[in-house]
């Protein structure tokens, strides 16, 4: 199993240097990780650090890590992001609207996202740890009729991260019709393929040398 290619080599820590962004790079070169996922601040810089990669792809976070302001600063962010050269978008779901009943507005916002996002890769970030089952289901479920390519758990900086038990529930919801990404929590080789084996298709986590290796990290993303 080639572990490395499911991983997003992930930094998105408020206080991450453009130094640890070009170290995130060389590491995600060094070890063929799928992308590396950054605040759309850094994309531009990721880019640049990648040029001569064909296979280490850049993801740019979306409305990170509440996702509580406005669509349209969401979608500007996308834009802005792709044109600065991201590949794939991890958006966070409007949770007090999802919270609320307000369904219409989270899927309608979904929509323009992956409508700004065209061809590219969206990823929509549910943040299980805020959300009981029933909700879970219906993010999932929202996230397919608005046509997102991926239902990811977690930002890892909620409550809690991914969970065999949310992954499974995620999977029913979405029928083959989505993929899934676990985030949050994944700091080993084990861990990680559990949640290979329980069918997602990528990992976010900022562990993926420890994995790799089959060590232990003290990460929490």
């Amino acid at each position: 199993m080639n572990i490395n290619r499911y991983i997003d080599h992930t930094l998105l820590k408020p206080n991450a240097t453009i130094a640890d962004i070009q170290q995130l790079c060389k590491e995600a070169l060094e070890h063929d990780f799928f992308s590396v996922c950054v605040n759309s601040c850094h994309v531009k810089l990721a880019k640049e650090c990648l040029k001569n990669s064909a296979s280490v792809q850049v993801c740019s976070v979306i409305g990170f890590p509440l996702g509580a302001m406005s669509t349209e600063a969401k979608v500007a962010e996308l834009l802005q992001a792709k044109q600065d050269g991201a590949d794939e978008f991890d958006m966070v779901i409007n949770i007090g609207w999802l919270k609320s009943g307000k369904e219409n507005l989270v899927k309608e916002e979904i929509q323009q996202l992956k409508k700004a996002a065209g061809d590219a890769v969206l990823k929509v970030i549910i943040e299980t740890c805020y959300l009981s089952g029933e909700e879970k289901i219906k993010a999932s479920e929202l996230a397919v009729a608005a046509g997102a390519d991926f239902v990811k758990t977690s930002t890892g900086f909620g409550t809690g991260g991914a969970t065999v038990e949310d992954i499974l529930l995620m999977k029913k919801a979405v029928n083959g019709q989505a993929k899934l990404k676990a985030s949050g929590g994944i700091r080993d080789y084990e861990t990680a393929k559990m949640y290979i084996d329980t069918g997602v298709s990528r990992l976010g986590t900022s562990n993926g040398i420890a994995i790799i290796n089959k060590t232990s990290s003290k990460n929490t993303y």
